[in-house]
């Protein structure tokens, strides 16, 4: 991936896995938080956002009220408050959390070009107006400027989730031999995730026993300390760190999308990759995952089920505005061993 606010390439692809990508070590990354109450304007916000390298979407709010929530729950740099149809409602919302969160860049998108309105959202300590339809030019210099920001101080890793088109084919030895190997070679901080709730295997594969699980890094989402989150991890002899599924069914219940991606935020903060086996179902849960995944590995089986199931979720990630993600795939056989 190339620098964070530089634009991807014209056709619109997402930029491809290179061999030589494994090397790049905790790139720097811009994380944003949309509040949008238009469902009409989503998609062209998101596709806007897509275009650029390194901008991930952590986090999408419809309800005024729940914004701060969302603020403090999900670690990120940049806030786009879509303020039509009400700029003048809204504004007062984006002020408060500005003013709360001074290193939180609060951007406003309307279309309103009244310059009492722009003015009002520069005072209450705004970061940027853009006016519709949005400016790729002027938006790629709006995040140039939070990159710069951050470059010297905040890095993260790099996320790849591995789904199953079906039970069976292989996800979880992909996911946690994948976590082994880049261990082995990018000498990384490398963390495994079990997003199977309910029914994960990583630490059987890895042969740990946990003693806290992702349920209890859930818990207290907005206490995520370096501290806490080492203590919910295991330790495997290969070096790679060990989130597990909820040990109970009913904590997997208590498990919202907002707490999940909270949690793989903060662990992006601290090492340099993160694989998940999973998301399984592929849900609002699993979208939450998949926009602020750096590239997803697709597994199926040469099996009409496997491949069917396969072709509805690549078609369902290629659609405009829907999952900022790249995407691969990968056919397995059935012999597939955990890693020793």
């Amino acid at each position: 991936m190339g620098r964070a606010g530089r634009r991807r390439d014209p056709d619109g692809a997402p930029p491809s896995l290179k061999d030589s990508d494994l090397a790049v070590r905790r790139m720097p990354a811009i994380r944003v938080i949309i509040f949008n109450a238009d469902e009409s304007f989503a998609p062209t916000l998101r596709a806007t956002l897509q275009t650029f390298d390194g901008v991930k979407i952590v986090a999408e709010v419809d309800e005024p009220t729940l914004l701060p929530q969302a603020v403090r729950q999900f670690p990120a740099d940049v806030l786009i408050v879509h303020l039509d149809p009400n700029p003048s409602a809204l504004l007062a919302t984006a002020g408060e959390v500005a003013t709360k969160h001074p290193d939180l860049c609060v951007f406003a998108v309307s279309d309103s070009t009244d310059g009492q309105v722009i003015l009002a959202a520069m005072r209450l300590g705004l970061k940027e107006f853009l006016t519709k339809p949005i400016d790729p030019t002027v938006m790629a210099a709006a995040m140039e400027k939070v990159f710069e920001k951050r470059t010297d101080h905040a890095t993260t890793g790099r996320l790849f989730p591995v789904l199953g088109s079906a039970g069976g084919v292989g996800a979880t030895s992909l996911a946690t031999n994948l976590a082994v190997e880049l261990a082995s070679v990018s000498g990384g901080k490398v963390a495994v995730v079990d997003l199977d709730y309910r029914f994960g295997q990583v630490a059987t594969f890895l042969d740990v026993e946990p003693v806290y699980t992702i349920a209890d890094l859930c818990e207290s989402p907005e206490q995520l300390e370096a501290q806490v989150i080492e203590r919910t991890l295991v330790r495997h002899a290969s070096g790679v760190f060990v989130l597990s599924r909820p040990i109970h069914f009913t904590q997997a219940d208590n498990i919202t999308a907002a707490h999940c991606v909270g949690a793989l935020t903060a662990l992006l903060s601290m090492h340099d990759y993160v694989v998940t086996d999973g998301p399984t179902r592929f849900d609002m849960g699993a979208k939450a995952v998949l926009d602020i995944a750096d590239c997803s590995l697709l597994v199926m089986q040469l099996l009409v089920p496997s491949v069917r199931s396969t072709l509805r979720m690549v078609e369902a990630c290629s659609r405009p505005g829907s999952i900022s993600t790249a995407s691969r795939s990968c056919a397995t056989g059935l012999d597939v061993n955990p890693p020793a």
